[in-house]
């Protein structure tokens, strides 16, 4: 299974516990494929939400508990029904995925929050009902930390963005890049300069401050499940700390974990 192609996704690591690894998988197999259909190659927009209205369609059969001629759906349909999924959380990560095929702006942090609400956060309640352990709490902790990561993603990919959707796709939010006086040009241009580096502080700040909010999930949670959240709580960190160590600029070094780092994470495990 790719880790790195589905950056929301906690995958199936060895860290998990092993009678939930083909559980997440299969979940994996729907979000990675349903993100495709929104973000990956030249299909056009009307084709693009089509598919993504299909796998709503088949979600739909799920929740009226009819067969399905997809394989990829009769084992979703089998995963939902013996963990007792909430079926929405599946349908709010369509929702997001169809907005990236047609929205390319945020107008401000908390349109931008609402995004991430419906296209990283399922990821962390699913993840929680298949521990038995969705508390009102350890949601809100976890939708903290799934947004942060989220939050996370786009800063590192701001310049992958911007080459999206004929024109760029800038998920920063509009009016905060008035307030530091950036402008689509500077994004378009790789402009790194002053403004641009403020700007990146106070968005890698807010996302770090997001993930320590969750972060007493990673120690309320035992066993496996709770050092893999440990890890993937430290990895975010530690991206937020390569972007802080180049002023910002992922024009030109995108930040990303390699070997090294995950070394150098391992007593996360612990802690």
């Amino acid at each position: 299974m790719p880790v790195e192609h589905y950056e929301n996704f906690p995958v199936a690591s060895f860290l998990l516990p092993k009678h939930l690894r083909h559980p997440i998988e299969v979940i994996y197999a729907f979000a990675r494929s349903a993100d495709d259909f929104a973000d990956e190659g030249d299909l056009p927009v009307a084709e693009r939400i089509r598919l993504l209205a299909n796998y709503d369609a088949e979600l739909e059969k799920i929740s009226q508990s009819q067969s399905s001629d997809n394989a990829l759906f009769r084992d979703l349909a089998a995963v939902i029904q013996a963990h007792k999924l909430p079926i929405q959380l599946f349908h709010d990560l369509l929702d997001a995925f169809k907005q990236d095929v047609t929205k390319t702006r945020y107008a401000t942090f908390q349109e931008l929050l609402d995004y991430c609400r419906r296209s990283a956060d399922p990821i962390g309640q699913i993840l929680l009902h298949l521990n038995r352990a969705a508390t009102p709490q350890h949601i809100a902790w976890s939708n903290s930390i799934c947004s942060a990561l989220q939050l996370i993603n786009h800063w590192q990919d701001v310049a992958i963005d911007w080459q999206k959707n004929d024109g760029g796709r800038v998920y920063l939010p509009l009016d905060e890049m008035r307030e530091y006086g950036v402008s689509d040009n500077d994004i378009a241009a790789g402009n790194s300069n002053a403004a641009w580096q403020k700007l990146m502080r106070f968005q890698c700040q807010r996302a770090r401050d997001m993930l320590m909010f969750g972060k007493p999930l990673t120690h309320a949670l035992p066993g496996r499940f709770g050092a893999e959240l440990r890890m993937i709580v430290a990895g975010g960190a530690r991206v937020l700390d390569k972007i802080d160590a180049v002023d910002g600029d992922v024009f030109r070094y995108r930040p990303k974990l390699n070997k090294w780092d995950w070394l150098m994470l391992a007593p996360s495990l612990v802690r």
